[in-house]
């Protein structure tokens, strides 16, 4: 009797072009890039590019240029936003931006889009040049305009009716709304958009936000079935023991976020590996297990799975927070070859 094959589960980087050990700006650049062609390579089915600023150890300020430079290297990979976040921006110039880069690598751009800042209300206020702060309404409605821009159908008497973001409305990429907890997911799920929930920083409510968004997810003209994203930090290597080694420093960093240490550079392997954990830091450290998927590539890919199942989704994604660059490029190599991407 023949069966069904089972639909092979899609792979995917998010990217925060971290400064590790010490290096430049411009070498954590040059990293991403060549992580970005290897991802390609790899049959990784998109990357995505976080946004953060003011900060003194990531690269990953302007999204949309890092989305150009690396879609500009590879060719079939897609490549996006994890994501603009829309309180730091335009949503006019959110669309002009991201109509650009669909017209230069059709069929090829993500545009996820957040709605917190992620970062401090005066960095906040100086991306924005105002002040003032936006309330709950005016989070909303900057999402509504990003769209209505896209789409076209602002209501007859709206100021921005006759503003044209590009000259062809076609070039619209694939947009999701991002989210830690249930307020993406409800917006996602009532406007009919593509969901991508950041398990790394929310692992307790990630399958039960997952299931609700399948649940309540409203067809659109664009989406006509719900489409979820589970992203979460990985590190596989060749043996269980090697890859613990390899998530020290990000075990270490996340521990010391969340005692309020969050000036610390990341650190390195040695450091992660010598470094005497306080109570506190331990009792953190306990309490972020479920960031973290490590071991072998068997180990790695079981644990992802079942994630996978629990919360229905359709494609998993992979943060990627190793300190060694070799170290990552081996981590990415060992998961495309566990889940088969290129088959």
């Amino acid at each position: 009797m023949n069966q069904t094959p089972t639909p092979k589960m899609k792979l995917s980087i998010l990217e925060g072009v971290g400064l590790y050990n010490g290096e430049s700006a411009e070498q954590a650049l040059r990293h991403a890039t060549e992580a970005a062609q290897q991802a390609d390579e790899l049959g990784f089915t998109r990357l995505w590019f976080t946004e953060h600023h003011s900060s003194k150890h990531q690269m990953s300020t302007s999204p949309d240029l890092l989305i150009a430079h690396a879609a500009a290297l590879t060719k079939n990979i897609r490549v996006g936003s994890g994501g603009v976040m829309l309180p730091n921006h335009s949503p006019l110039r959110v669309v002009e931006n991201f109509s650009i880069l669909e017209a230069l690598h059709p069929g090829r751009i993500d545009l996820g889009m957040g709605r917190a800042s992620g970062t401090s209300a005066m960095t906040n206020a100086a991306l924005r040049n105002s002040q003032e702060p936006l309330t709950g309404q005016g989070l909303m409605n900057l999402l509504l305009e990003v769209l209505a821009f896209f789409d076209r159908d602002f209501p007859d008497d709206h100021p921005y009716q006759d503003i044209t973001p590009s000259p062809a409305p076609s070039l619209r990429p694939d947009l999701y709304m991002l989210g830690s907890s249930d307020g993406g997911m409800r917006i996602a799920s009532q406007l009919g958009m593509g969901f991508a929930f950041a398990g790394q920083i929310n692992p307790e409510m990630a399958i039960p936000v997952l299931r609700a968004y399948r649940e309540a997810f409203q067809p659109s003209k664009h989406l006509a079935q719900p489409y979820s994203i589970l992203s979460t930090i990985v590190v596989c290597a060749e043996t269980d023991e090697e890859a613990q080694y390899l998530a020290g420093p990000a075990e270490l960093q996340w521990a010391r976020w969340g005692t309020g240490q969050i000036h610390h550079a990341p650190p390195t392997l040695d450091e992660a590996a010598t470094h005497r954990y306080t109570a506190a830091e331990e009792q953190a450290r306990a309490g972020s297990e479920g960031r973290f998927i490590v071991g072998s590539p068997q180990r790695v890919k079981d644990r992802l799975m079942q994630l996978a199942e629990a919360g229905q989704v359709d494609e998993l994604m992979t943060m990627n927070m190793i300190t060694d660059h070799q170290a990552q490029m081996t981590s990415h190599a060992l998961l495309a070859e566990a889940f088969d991407l290129k088959a």
